[in-house]
């Protein structure tokens, strides 16, 4: 049997999509009958482009998945009748189809990891594997609920990152707008006056006024050129892995923004493995499921060696501490976890630690960026004052009366 992507219409005229498995069209009809569906159109599930566009699912909407298949299931409701019912509250299309696949896929005859398996795009490997290790432990509402809170907090985490780039990205680009409108509009308005007087002019206006030249005449090259710099940086990293490499290993080591970045990756990884160890994976398979969570590639090489020696019989936390990237905190509550056999608490312990660290180490960089930039919007405005005003305030004293 083939697998079909369809669209079809149930009992109160709502459209339903989503995914089932048929030998051709007639017996996927006669299928969406059984459950109550008529069939509008469907096509094999390579051509479900077609019927439904690549809409991104959103982290919010995963959250809401596993919070409510955790409630239902911990009511002892089975996993087919929750993802229906969560399947007919949905309002997102791409997200309907999938769930909708799902439940074709159980009534199959598969497990709920298997079919969440089939939905790569939407669900990662981690997530497929904890809800597998849930079903063969019989802890799936708790995993399930790891999940959710693992998610919240990821939102929260990310929410926190775009905070830390944006509102400084934000704030530079009004300063540098205020200033390209200094030297591109009020500049030049001057610039002939102060010619006109005919006298020396003092080294800072000479300055202003090539600086305002060069702006009037090359104002597109000042704005495509960051332009494609940030486009080809993107192109090279994607293309060049040695490139890719440098790039991550900058993000690391770049002042005020570097360790920030570094105490956010750390997070996001003990916050993963301690959900992973605590849901009965193995280390050596959190860690390379880790590998993916991280997303910075001299990480993911040290978390891959590490795999490597653990597995040849290596000391877990020697190995992490060879590794030559992992701070003390962490290796510390590595030991502490090893010695104790409670790995997950340890981890979560780095997790809320860093976590705390980056709320305030962005809280302390923002209180800083403000009135950094303010500065030196304060210096650029009184070089200009300074450069336009000195020459004509000379030419007055110098004025007899």
């Amino acid at each position: 049997m083939a697998l079909y992507a369809y669209k079809a219409i149930d009992g109160t005229g709502k459209n339903v999509l989503g995914r089932a498995e048929a030998s051709n069209l007639f017996d996927l009809e006669q299928r969406l009958a059984r459950m109550g569906l008529d069939l509008i159109s469907g096509a094999p599930s390579s051509q479900k482009s077609r019927l439904v566009g690549g809409t991104k699912i959103k982290r919010q909407e995963l959250i809401n998945f596993c919070f409510h298949l955790e409630q239902l299931s911990s009511a002892g409701v089975p996993v087919t009748e929750g993802l229906i019912d969560l399947r007919e509250s949905l309002d997102v299309p791409r997200f309907r189809q999938v769930v909708g696949g799902l439940v074709e896929a159980i009534e199959g005859g598969r497990t709920l990891s298997q079919a969440l398996g089939e939905y790569p795009e939407v669900f990662s490997r981690v997530f497929v594997s904890l809800i597998r290790s849930g079903e063969q432990t019989g802890r799936l509402p708790e995993v399930l609920k790891g999940l959710s809170d693992s998610l919240k907090w990821e939102d929260e985490l990310a929410a926190q990152t775009k905070k830390l780039l944006m509102y400084p990205a934000f704030v530079g680009g009004t300063v540098m707008l205020v200033v390209f409108f200094l030297m591109i509009y009020l500049v030049p308005q001057m610039t002939g006056f102060i010619r006109n007087m005919g006298q020396e002019m003092p080294l800072q206006t000479v300055l202003l006024i090539a600086v305002s030249d060069l702006c009037v005449k090359y104002w597109w090259a000042m704005i495509l050129v960051p332009i494609a710099a940030w486009f080809g940086v993107k192109a090279a990293a994607r293309s060049n892995p040695a490139f890719a490499y440098a790039l991550d290993h900058y993000k690391l080591t770049v002042p005020l923004i570097g360790p920030i970045l570094r105490k956010i990756i750390l997070s996001r990884f003990a916050s993963s493995f301690a959900m992973m160890y605590s849901a009965g994976i193995t280390v050596l398979d959190a860690i390379r499921s880790a590998e993916e969570i991280v997303g910075n590639r001299p990480l993911e090489n040290a978390l891959r060696t590490v795999g490597q020696q653990i597995a040849e019989g290596k000391n877990m936390t020697l190995a992490f501490q060879d590794a030559n990237l992992f701070p003390p905190l962490v290796l510390r509550m590595l030991r502490i976890g090893e010695s104790t056999g409670g790995l997950d608490t340890a981890l979560l312990n780095v997790s809320y630690f860093y976590n705390r660290e980056v709320r305030e180490s962005v809280a302390r960089l923002q209180a800083m960026i403000e009135p950094a930039l303010t500065l030196i919007l304060g210096a650029v405005l009184g070089w200009v004052m300074l450069s336009v005003l000195g020459p004509i305030y000379d030419t007055i004293s110098k004025t007899k009366f």
